[in-house]
């Protein structure tokens, strides 16, 4: 195992600036995903992680050795990609025992490493079979069995659950997960899915346009954010924003509906800003101590219940544990949780914390 450092690299593709100075420091042992919109880079980094693009300046290291100029095979990684990349004409077993052949491992080494895997991952009733015959979830195993037999230093995953469908996904992102665990290698993780990004990882990183917007751990990015684009990326359903102004302890949106201010948060009198809270933050309230909001849909999911309001002419989501029977059309109100409110400067995105 080792550490990934990622120092000041640029990426262009002609004049096109993909990637624009990122850093990031990944421990030896860590789980780091990299998440954000599509084209943002990320994929583009993990590829140059890999060797598998140029570096058009900066330097990455694994361990202590810069790797910038050396060729894939020679990286000692192993890469797990979308679309499973495995060979037709051969079977799991022989699937998974290539990159050894082609080492030249000896044949009791291959069998020892080819045992391991598939008991780690329940491959011993398939391991004659060819990929053809496999589901999408086993060919996913199987591409991560070939991975684990190499022993490699670093483990990269590119997008490896976005072919299959929303409940063999759940399953295998726990899979991944214990794989690691279990393995404690240092994994890099691409994904556009930031539920898979929270629950998998140790450190997040958020990019977006080529650079770095944040990163930390899960729970860091989700109670502190940033900036709004972080604050909207992150979590599910994503965050409210509400646009107004302070005047006082209230942020006052345009129809003049007024908003507590988040007992964390600083702006001056008079200041442009955006009041963020999340659906889950949102409480049900009465008249005289909460904001009224006109009801437009209630999507009942069994665990919870999501309740689409309008406040001052924008969308509002809310999610209660709660069940509740409202009618569209009908006034209720809410309270922000003032404790996990955020205020952001409507100019620069950036959150606005007290001092």
């Amino acid at each position: 195992m080792a550490s990934v450092t990622i120092g000041e690299v640029h990426k262009s593709f002609g004049p096109t600036h993909i990637i624009k100075g990122v850093s990031v420091d990944i421990k030896d042992g860590e789980f780091c995903v990299l998440v954000g919109p599509s084209g943002c880079g990320k994929s583009t980094l993990l590829r140059m992680i890999a060797g598998l693009e140029e570096i058009s300046g900066g330097t990455i290291s694994i361990g202590n050795k810069v790797v910038n100029d050396m060729p894939p095979k020679e990286r000692d990684i192993a890469m797990v990609f979308q679309n499973y990349a495995l060979y037709p004409h051969m079977t799991v077993r022989n699937n998974m025992a290539f990159s050894l052949m082609l080492a030249k491992q000896d044949q009791k080494t291959i069998d020892a490493s080819l045992a391991k895997a598939a008991d780690i991952l329940g491959l011993n009733a398939l391991m004659d079979r060819f990929p053809r015959q496999l589901s999408g979830g086993q060919r996913q195993r199987v591409a991560m069995g070939r991975a684990i037999v190499r022993d490699s230093q670093v483990f990269l995953f590119d997008e490896p659950l976005s072919n299959l469908d929303a409940q063999l996904r759940v399953a295998m992102r726990t899979e991944i997960k214990a794989l690691h665990q279990r393995l404690k290698t240092t994994s890099i993780y691409v994904t556009h899915d930031q539920i898979e990004a929270m629950t998998m990882a140790d450190k997040i990183v958020v990019m977006r346009d080529g650079l770095v917007e944040q990163t930390g751990s899960p729970l860091e990015l989700y109670d502190r954010p940033a900036n709004q684009f972080v604050a909207g990326f992150i979590g599910s359903p994503s965050m409210n924003f509400l646009p107004g102004t302070v005047k006082g302890a209230q942020v006052v949106l345009s129809d003049g509906t007024q908003l507590p201010m988040p007992t964390q948060a600083h702006a001056s009198e008079g200041q442009q800003v955006v009041y963020g809270i999340r659906p889950e933050h949102l409480e049900i309230a009465s008249a005289h101590d909460g904001v009224a909001t006109t009801v437009s849909l209630v999507e009942p999911t069994g665990a919870e219940t999501q309740v689409f309001t309008q406040i001052s002419g924008i969308h509002v989501n809310s999610v209660f544990r709660e069940r509740h029977e409202f009618a569209p059309g009908e006034t209720i109100y809410l309270r922000p949780d003032t404790a996990r409110a955020h205020l952001f400067d409507a100019t620069t995105g950036k959150r606005l914390v007290a001092s």
